[in-house]
């Protein structure tokens, strides 16, 4: 019995450089009909040029999977700390639009 509880258990590794993460305050989504790419990139104030920092690419079958997992834990999110507020300019089509130009830019 312990043999095959211990066959259905995967063992993460997370290394000390991908644990730090990546900040990123946009998702660019791709897809073909065998993959989706999830690009996520930091979008400085001022600074003309983003940055891909990191790429993701997974099956149509795990971009749902992801979708759901995501629904769920904002649920729960939600729950304990209240709705999370949709901040994002939207556009004609409703959908978001994304502010090239935000926040407050310095002068020296």
């Amino acid at each position: 019995m312990e043999d095959k509880k211990n066959q259905n258990q995967l063992n993460i590794e997370l290394k000390e450089d991908v644990a730090q993460g990546v900040y990123s305050n946009l998702a660019v989504i791709t897809h073909s009909p065998s993959e989706f790419v999830l690009d996520f990139v930091r979008v400085m104030p001022g600074v003309p040029k983003a940055q891909v920092k990191s790429r993701v690419i997974i099956t149509p079958e795990h971009a749902k999977r992801l979708m759901n997992a995501l629904m769920d834990n904002i649920k729960r999110y939600e729950s304990i700390h209240g709705p999370i507020k949709n901040s994002a300019p939207q556009g004609p089509d409703g959908g978001p639009v994304m502010p090239m130009n935000f926040g407050p830019t310095g002068q020296a």
